[in-house]
């Protein structure tokens, strides 16, 4: 009897995280994490307990080689293996986009075209589904936006302030970002909140990259991303809510040019740019220069004021929570945020956060705190089962 799965696909710049599920469940298998994978790559294999069970690092280099050694493991390690259908994380699906679709090449032309508004993400998400194409050319091969989750945003949550024919000429709007992890967040924060609890809730996207959404009963009503996946909160290199005017004055009076401009804001800025040492949370913490704790200390104003901002969306709060690798594994941040949020009755109990446990507050908190852990790769491969079931 053939065995169908479906393959889930995160392409970034010089990583590819994949994970393996039934195609009847979708229940994972196997995940998989190939780095640099332009130069000297290393593959690594878990199962889905979480164990490590294969490396190589004699892989050789690009997107085809990395699915070449994946499908060679597949087909040594399940009898009969068959690959039904692939689901790409898509960063940015634009004005084109409500939800997932199945890839074609008006598809591929589309989502090219919002290549500059995503430059670190867009060009890899689809050199891999290109590179796919080549291996199997009659795979289904699936497209999941981060953007389509706040597609329930209000007007004026989404419109910017400028003349309506630029923005309607240009699609000019604030579309936001990491919808797959808060789709999955939106889905589970049930079994941790009782009805009251979920009305008005704030999610804070934490890793690489961070962002923050306001959901109300679980539909996204603003989130801090915009056009661009360069606003919002302070990240790793990339530099949150700036005024424009910055950027003007570096393009107009400073000798660089625009594509030197987008490299300080793309690949400088953050955390890297502020403290000179590291774009990565954990060398920071580490370190006893002072810049470091400037820099974290500005990440966690930043944080702590676009969280507030988000709450006048809602009109109030009721819960807040804490996903992606930093939010969900680093406490000093999380209370160097909630300590600046205490005005609204947030708190948070010591012990909990410290050991990571799921529920963070207090029991004097007004306002619930959690610590979920997102899973990305699960909301794509349902969303691709679906697309195969129609």
């Amino acid at each position: 009897m053939v065995s169908a799965y479906i393959l889930t696909c995160n392409a970034g710049s010089n990583s590819l995280k994949s994970a393996l599920y039934t195609a009847d469940g979708p229940d994972l298998r196997y995940r998989f994490l190939a780095d640099r994978i332009h130069d000297h790559m290393t593959l690594e294999v878990k199962d889905c307990h979480g164990e490590t069970i294969a490396t190589d690092s004699d892989v050789g280099t690009g997107y085809e080689k990395a699915l070449t050694w994946m499908t060679d493991f597949l087909h040594d390690r399940i009898d009969n293996f068959r690959l039904a259908a692939a689901g790409h994380r898509i960063v940015h699906g634009g004005p084109y986009y409500a939800g997932p679709v199945v890839v074609n090449q008006a598809v591929m032309t589309n989502l090219a075209k919002l290549n500059p508004l995503a430059p670190s993400h867009q060009p890899h998400n689809l050199s891999l589904i290109e590179a796919l194409k080549k291996l199997d050319p009659d795979l289904m091969q699936v497209a999941c936006f981060d953007t389509s989750f706040h597609r329930s945003q209000s007007p004026e949550a989404a419109n910017f302030a400028l003349p309506r024919q630029l923005v309607e000429e240009h699609d000019l709007y604030r579309y936001g970002f990491h919808g797959l992890s808060y789709d999955y967040i939106a889905a589970t924060m049930a079994d941790h909140l009782q009805e009251s609890e979920r009305q008005r809730v704030i999610a804070l996207h934490m890793g690489g990259g961070c962002s923050g959404c306001a959901m109300k009963d679980g539909r996204s009503v603003a989130t801090t991303m915009g056009l661009t996946a360069l606003d919002g909160l302070m990240m790793n290199t990339r530099p949150g809510h700036l005024d424009p005017g910055v950027v003007l004055y570096l393009c107009q009076h400073t000798g660089r040019t625009v594509e030197e401009v987008a490299d300080i804001l793309y690949r400088e800025s953050g955390l890297l740019g502020v403290s000179g040492i590291s774009g990565d949370m954990r060398d920071l913490a580490a370190s006893d220069d002072p810049r470091a704790a400037q820099a974290v200390n500005l990440f966690c104003a930043m944080a702590a004021r676009e969280t507030a901002a988000l709450v006048t969306e809602l009109g109030g709060l009721d819960a807040l929570i804490f996903s992606g690798a930093m939010g969900a594994d680093d406490a000093n941040v999380r209370t160097k945020i909630v300590d600046r949020l205490g005005f609204l009755g947030i708190s948070l109990d010591a012990a909990a956060n410290r050991e990571n446990r799921t529920v963070l507050s207090d029991a004097d908190s007004r306002i619930k705190v959690l610590m979920l852990p997102t899973d990305e790769e699960i909301v794509i491969a349902r969303k691709t089962c679906e697309l195969m079931e129609k």
